[in-house]
């Protein structure tokens, strides 16, 4: 005999084979898992991308509008490409990555002078101007120049400068009267007893500029050039037999409301390739290696200091700057050069904070081969 099963609503079986069984949910593979992150990513990439393109701008183009400003921090553009290619790598996107590293070896390209030295000091260099006292008819100087910011610099600290670090040859931006006071005061004079200054004008950029040196000048002038900023004083220094000639520059900044000033001031000291002296033009060009109009003024003639001796970057603005009066803002720009021919080897660079300013000085090393 058969026993009946009962299959009725309370069997477990019955309950079991009615009773749908659950899917496991859908597992999502990386790239879908990331979309967002990557969307994110791409875009930002694209930003890198266009500032780099900028970058490419040719004279004459670089100057117009907010252009110079963006492309004043190309440099930086490494950091945030280096940190998409990692995070591409992680999240598996090739393409991304591919693109990331193609940015960053553009950028290695464009600045592989700052990483590699075309020229180097000679231990002789360095060792003459590390002596206690300066000696002013070798081949070696310490030369520095600042930007005073309408001439409220620290006087003093300028002085202190000049005779910590040895400083043969000064050169000054937006100066004025107050100022050349203070710095005669602090004992400029007696470290630096010879000086040109250029003399006050309507077109004078935040004041005049100056040069002051340890050793005797010849063929002084307080307007080198015609420029459309505040004049470039200039004289010529021997330095064992071979002239140079030291001039402090100061073009306009690039602005809007300066359209057309800042590129006609670089063009107009790119004049100076023609010249037959041997150059070592310092002071605020209001422009960075990235810019065409700063290479287009060095031409196949000059080099800038700072890309020439591979001693990577001296971002000198700004500086004495806080965020809400508290958080201080770091350097980033690489606005201040020691721009000079290829005669002379500049280098062992450094900067040093001078307060009232918002520059740092820029020094290097002068070695007159």
């Amino acid at each position: 005999m058969e026993t009946a099963v009962d299959f009725g609503a309370g069997s477990g079986l019955a309950a079991e084979t009615a009773r749908p069984e659950s899917q496991p949910a859908a597992v999502k593979g990386p790239h879908t898992r990331y979309r967002w992150l990557a969307a994110l990513l791409w875009a930002a990439t694209l930003g890198i991308v266009l500032v780099m393109v900028l970058r490419m701008s040719p004279n004459g183009v670089d100057g117009k509008r907010y252009i110079p400003i963006v492309v004043a921090f190309v440099p930086w553009m490494a950091v945030p490409s280096a940190v998409i290619l990692l995070v591409a790598l992680a999240i598996r996107r090739r393409a991304l990555a591919m693109v990331s590293v193609l940015c960053l070896a553009v950028q290695l390209v464009w600045h592989v002078g700052f990483l590699y030295p075309r020229a180097s000091l000679s231990a002789s260099a360095r060792s003459a101007v590390a002596q206690s006292s300066v000696v002013t008819d070798d081949r070696y100087a310490r030369i520095m120049t600042l930007n005073t910011r309408n001439g409220l610099a620290d006087a003093a600290a300028i002085v202190r400068t000049v005779r910590e670090q040895h400083v043969e040859v000064l050169a000054l931006q937006e100066l004025n009267p107050a100022l050349i006071s203070r710095l005669n005061e602090a004992g400029l004079r007696e470290l630096l007893p010879y000086a040109v200054v250029a003399d006050a004008s309507p077109s004078d950029n935040g004041g005049v500029n100056g040069v002051w040196s340890a050793a005797p000048m010849s063929e002084p002038t307080k307007d080198l050039i015609p420029i459309e900023a505040s004049s470039i004083p200039a004289a010529s220094i021997d330095f064992g037999g071979t002239v140079i000639r030291f001039g402090s520059v100061h073009p306009f900044s690039p602005r809007p409301s300066n359209q057309g000033l800042w590129d006609r001031g670089l063009g107009a000291i790119s004049q100076l390739q023609r010249d037959d002296y041997t150059f070592v033009l310092m002071g605020d060009f209001n422009a960075t290696w990235d810019h065409a109009s700063f290479r287009c003024l060095l031409g196949g003639r000059f080099v800038d200091s700072a890309e020439n001796a591979g001693e990577w970057f001296h971002m000198t603005y700004p500086a004495n700057k806080r965020l809400f009066g508290r958080i201080p803002v770091p350097a980033a720009v690489e606005i201040d050069h020691i721009v000079h021919d290829r005669g002379v080897t500049v280098g062992d660079l450094d900067t040093v904070v001078i307060p009232g300013t918002d520059h740092k000085a820029l020094l290097g090393t002068l070695e007159v081969r």
